[in-house]
C-alpha cells in the first residue's frame, strides 16, 4: 500500500515538473538540475516523514491489536465466569429437581401404603360382614328347622285332635270355630 501511494505521488510529481518544461524550452538546463536536485531532496525528506508516519501507524495498530486481544482476554474470562456460574446454578436447579423427585417418590409410597391399608380395612369389613351374614343365617336356618320340627309336631298334634273330633261331635265344633278342621 505504501509503494502504490509512493509510485502515485511520483508520477504526479513528474508529470507537474515536465508539463511547464514542454511549454517553452527545448533543452535541459542548470536551473532544471538544481530544481530536480530539489525536488529529490524534498522527496526524500517527504519520504522520510511518510515512513515515520507509517511507522507511527503501524505502532498504533499493534498497539490498537494489543488493546483488543487484552480486551477480548478480559471478555473471555467474563464469559468463563458466566459460565461456570451458570453451571454452579444449573447443579442447584439439577439438585432441587432431585429433592423434588425424592419428595414425589416419599408421597408416592405413602400413598400406596394408604391404598394398602384402605384395601386392607376394605377387606376387612366385606370378611366381617360375610362371617356375620353367614352366622345370622346358620342361626336364621337352626330357627327355621326347629320351627319346622314345632310345627311339624303341631300338625300331628291338629292330625291327632282331628282324629279325635271325628270322634267327638262337640269337640269338632270347636275345632271348627278355630279354623282347624
Amino acid at each position: 500500500m505504501r509503494r502504490v501511494f509512493i509510485t502515485c505521488f511520483l508520477i504526479l510529481l513528474f508529470l507537474l515538473i515536465e508539463i511547464p518544461c514542454f511549454g517553452g524550452q527545448t533543452g535541459f538546463t542548470q536551473e532544471d538540475r538544481e530544481r530536480l536536485v530539489r525536488l529529490e531532496a524534498t522527496l526524500k525528506v517527504f519520504m522520510e516523514q511518510v515512513d515515520k508516519r507509517f511507522e507511527q501507524v503501524d505502532k498504533r495498530f499493534e498497539e490498537l491489536r494489543e488493546d483488543m486481544n487484552k480486551r477480548f482476554e478480559q471478555v473471555d474470562k467474563r464469559f468463563e465466569e458466566m459460565r461456570e456460574d451458570m453451571n454452579k446454578r444449573f447443579e442447584q436447579v439439577d439438585k432441587r429437581f432431585e429433592q423434588v423427585d425424592k419428595r414425589f417418590e416419599e408421597m408416592m409410597t405413602f400413598l400406596w401404603m394408604l391404598v394398602g391399608i384402605f384395601t386392607t380395612l376394605t377387606a376387612v369389613v366385606i370378611g366381617f360382614a360375610y362371617w356375620d351374614r353367614r352366622t345370622i343365617i346358620r342361626k336364621a336356618r337352626d330357627e327355621a328347622i326347629e320351627t319346622i320340627e314345632r310345627e311339624g309336631r303341631l300338625k300331628e298334634f291338629i292330625k291327632a285332635l282331628r282324629a279325635y273330633a271325628s270322634e267327638d261331635e262337640k269337640f269338632a265344633t270347636v275345632l271348627r270355630s278355630f279354623g282347624l278342621l
